[in-house]
């Protein structure tokens, strides 16, 4: 028997969830635009037909919303008016403009909603003055409350949406900030001294061989003991930031020359990748090609913990002096466990950091035909780690 976390059903996101709204939208107005197909005639069919075609195009206008939500409001406006005119069933069409402009004001277009519903409502006041019996006074009021509380409803949620990204951003700069101070104040003092003690003891190497020996030697005694000491407080800097229970590494850095050992341990979760190379993909920069391994190793990683799939496919292309890396996979997401506590997990925040840290850029949402795709891209210039990220 399935448990409950299972078998609780799964809302549609991206492209199906603007498929979902625009569908279930039309189901809606249709159900309430029956009476223009049974019953006494008020019309003649070809105007019912072109209206049911207005019924469609206005409902079908909001699957473009998430893309182009004040191009999509504007299109069902449109139609909605001529709908209202040319028909003799009043149907409830005009819910389509009403979540049109919850969905632009949603996006952060608050000024487009205004307008947009102002133009409506000055529409149905001009109808209503000259003599429509269908909307008084007392609706065009009602309506006016509608507009109102769908642009205010949509311009909280972006506010909501906006506070959300912004404390993510200030967060991922709090812990690079954070890092850059212990990093700094671990090493830049032994640094400093090696420094100092090179230079002294190459110098003397330089005026005196014979007699700045001793002394060269001495100074490089303390370089030894310098970076010996450097070392050791890295490694204990960086053990605190590891998680508990990783070993520090002991081999070189990873790069996309070890990409089959991360698909061989996918296939050995029961995960079949695929990995498609088109242009330059190696040898890359150091930087860049540890940042493309990690990128690819937590995606994949990802996927075998939440994602439900079965195969991911891995495409890397290099051109252009960039490297563009895409992971997509076939599940289904996660599925919810009640007993699961605690913030959700910071890997895609990460990986986004690492492309950043570059100049590149990363993005990650559910594909269009279902599952989940990572799209990154790193230049493949060096960069210097003064050089802070793209905004």
């Amino acid at each position: 028997m399935p448990s409950p976390a299972r078998s609780r059903l799964r809302l549609p996101r991206g492209r199906a969830a603007d498929a979902a709204l625009a569908s279930g939208l039309f189901l809606v107005v249709g159900l309430g635009t029956l009476r223009s197909l049974i019953g006494a005639r008020e019309e003649p069919w070809a105007v019912t037909s072109a209206n049911w075609v207005l019924i469609a195009v206005a409902c079908g206008a909001l699957y473009f919303s998430s893309r182009r939500p004040v191009a999509a409001a504007s299109v069902a406006a449109l139609v909605t008016a001529v709908y209202y005119v040319t028909s003799a069933y009043d149907g409830p069409l005009l819910l389509a403009v009403v979540v049109a402009l919850f969905l632009v004001a949603a996006a952060g277009r608050l000024h487009a909603a205004v307008v947009i519903a102002a133009l409506c409502l000055i529409g149905t006041a001009l109808g209503t003055f000259r003599g429509n019996g269908d909307v008084n006074q007392v609706a065009l009021f009602m309506l006016t409350g509608w507009f109102v509380a769908m642009i205010t409803l949509g311009g909280l949620r972006h506010s909501h949406l906006a506070r959300a990204r912004e404390t993510e951003e200030r967060a991922a700069t709090r812990e690079r900030l954070r890092i850059a101070r212990e990093l700094h104040d671990v090493v830049g003092h032994h640094l400093s001294l090696i420094n100092v003690q090179s230079t002294a003891a190459l110098r003397r190497l330089t005026k005196d061989p014979a007699a700045g020996a001793d002394q060269a030697t001495e100074a490089l005694g303390a370089v030894k003991d310098a970076s010996r000491e450097a070392l050791r407080e890295l490694r204990a800097t960086l053990g605190v930031l590891r998680e508990a229970g990783e070993a520090a590494p002991t081999a070189p850095a990873p790069g996309l020359d070890r990409i089959g050992e991360l698909t061989d341990a996918a296939g050995a979760a029961g995960l079949a990748v695929t990995v498609h190379r088109t242009g330059h993909t190696g040898p890359l920069p150091v930087e860049a090609d540890l940042a493309a391994y990690r990128i690819v190793q937590e995606s994949l990683t990802n996927v075998a913990r939440h994602a439900r799939a079965t195969r991911a496919d891995i495409h890397l292309v290099g051109e252009d002096g960039r490297l563009a890396i895409t992971v997509t996979d076939d599940g289904r997401g996660p599925a919810a466990d009640p007993a699961r506590t605690g913030p959700p997990g910071s890997g895609i925040t990460g990986m986004r950091e690492r492309a950043r840290a570059l100049g590149g850029d990363l993005t990650a949402g559910p594909a269009p035909g279902g599952g989940f795709t990572v799209r990154a891209t790193l230049p493949l210039a060096r960069t210097t780690a003064t050089e802070g990220p793209r905004r």
